[in-house]
């Protein structure tokens, strides 16, 4: 198979980043261009230091020609407002990384597909544009998919505890080092902005199962989402696991584990790990993600993979973080 052009709009930050490395390595992809207002003519290496001695490119300040894929990596709201200013060919797939899209919006004609592989990889190799889920919503949903198919949710109540890279890269009080060190501390309790595309999938799967009730928490480690979701469940531990394990069969990154999972396991890979636990007619599901990989960027190269035609897993075998 030819080499498609891809091309980024919004590369400066955290996700951004991430999504260069992955074009960068990925055998079937010509990144053309990395566009960015505040880096505008500076090398890509001088902002993801990481990337010296791997690419000469620089940060564009436009869209310096046509792609067949074209990634959003922008804050949330700027997505739509660019589709409707800037115009882009009809043919070039859009990929967008921020909330724009995610509950159904469309721009300049353009609808979304929601880009949760394990949900609908077929609608998703049928796409032409995919809104990428969220980090926190990645890690809840692939933790609920199952149940939520199988008829058996019920009111869930969902702890997550994110790194500070899930804040994003623009200074502040949070994320700064001073407070994160030997701190953390929950925030937009009941309210976190992905609570919307959870509801959305779930109810989809099992109308009106109930609700689930999120808090989140920011942690004292740079990146990793550990989701726990508690719900009542009268059926054996044995069979739930097996319902599990069934419905991610043949889905290359998300593994249900026998053991106990950690965020070791995930950091700098696209997987997701589940755990599966239950006492007294109470089942805790705990699922695991790299917020900045599964939650972002390798997600959204999974999503070119499907709609593009490359094997899912192609450019994301990455190792995990171990020591």
């Amino acid at each position: 198979m030819s080499k498609i052009k891809t091309g980024i709009v919004g590369g400066a930050g955290y996700t951004g980043g991430e999504t260069i490395r992955l074009l960068l390595r990925h055998p079937g992809v010509d990144l053309v261009f990395v566009q960015s207002r505040s880096q505008q003519g500076k090398s890509l290496s001088s902002v993801h230091h990481d990337l010296a001695g791997e690419t000469d490119m620089k940060f564009t300040s436009e869209y310096t020609q046509p792609v067949d894929v074209l990634f959003l990596c922008l804050s949330h709201g700027e997505s739509k407002v660019l589709l409707e200013k800037q115009t882009f060919p009809a043919s070039t797939h859009i990929i967008d990384l921020g909330n724009d899209f995610r509950l159904g919006d469309s721009a300049a004609g353009r609808s979304f597909v929601y880009g949760l592989p394990e949900l609908q990889r077929e609608a998703i190799r049928k796409a032409s544009n995919i809104a990428n889920p969220g980090c926190f919503a990645t890690t809840i949903q692939l933790g609920l998919l199952p149940m939520a198919k199988a008829g058996l949710l019920r009111n869930v109540s969902t702890t997550g505890i994110t790194g500070s890279t899930g804040a994003g890269q623009k200074l502040q009080e949070t994320s700064h080092f001073s407070w994160r060190a030997n701190n953390i501390a929950a925030y937009k309790t009941l309210r976190h902005q992905h609570a919307g595309e959870i509801h959305q999938t779930l109810n989809g799967l099992q109308p009106g199962f109930g609700h689930v009730h999120f808090v989140p928490w920011r942690g004292d480690f740079t990146r990793g989402i550990f989701v726990t979701s508690l719900l009542e469940c009268t059926k054996p531990v044995t069979e739930i696991i097996t319902l599990y394990k069934d419905y991610y069969k043949g889905h290359p990154f998300t593994h249900v584990m026998d053991e106990m999972v950690d965020l070791k396991q995930v950091v700098n890979t696209n997987k997701c790990l589940i755990h599966l636990e239950g006492h007294d007619g109470m089942l805790a599901v705990h699922s695991v993600t790299d917020n900045l990989l599964k939650g972002a960027a390798g997600q959204a190269v999974q999503n070119m993979n499907l709609m593009m035609g490359f094997e899912e897993s192609e450019g994301l075998r990455l190792k995990a973080s171990g020591y």
